[in-house]
């Protein structure tokens, strides 16, 4: 009985090199490269109480979904709010800003009254949230 052997052609190219090659890459960037940026600093995020009343009295800087401003009731332009805030920041010290913003708001019309409210000097800055499983009417 005789046996045929198999055409010796072209063999592939082993492929165990390459995994060898990726493998060392996967490690190479594993090492070097960094996973997430880390502050220089201590940060601890701050704790939520939801059982805490909102703080009652000081002055209410409300936001719509579309970026509009109203302060105690009274419609307010943009670019009047931080006079607004400044007039009232002169009549009575330490006085509370409480910043009431859609939940559909975004933030960067959120983000730029805290820097007008402290730049106006307003220490005691709280924003109202809802707080989760909480329904909204």
């Amino acid at each position: 009985m005789k046996l045929d052997r198999p055409a010796s052609g072209a063999r592939g190219e082993p492929i165990t090199a390459l995994i060898d090659v990726v493998f060392f890459l996967l490690v190479f960037f594993m090492l070097i490269g960094r996973m997430d940026a880390t502050a220089p600093f201590d940060v601890a995020p701050p704790m939520v109480s939801s059982a805490a009343s909102l703080p009652s009295g000081g002055a209410t800087l409300s936001v719509s979904e579309h970026g509009a401003l109203a302060l105690n009731g009274e419609p307010v332009d943009q670019a009047a709010v931080a006079k607004a805030l400044a007039t009232l920041q002169d009549t009575s010290d330490g006085l509370r800003l409480r910043i009431n913003a859609h939940r559909e708001a975004s933030l960067r019309h959120v983000l730029p009254l805290l820097s007008v409210a402290e730049a106006q000097g307003f220490d005691d800055i709280v924003l109202i949230v809802t707080p989760s499983g909480a329904t909204v009417r």
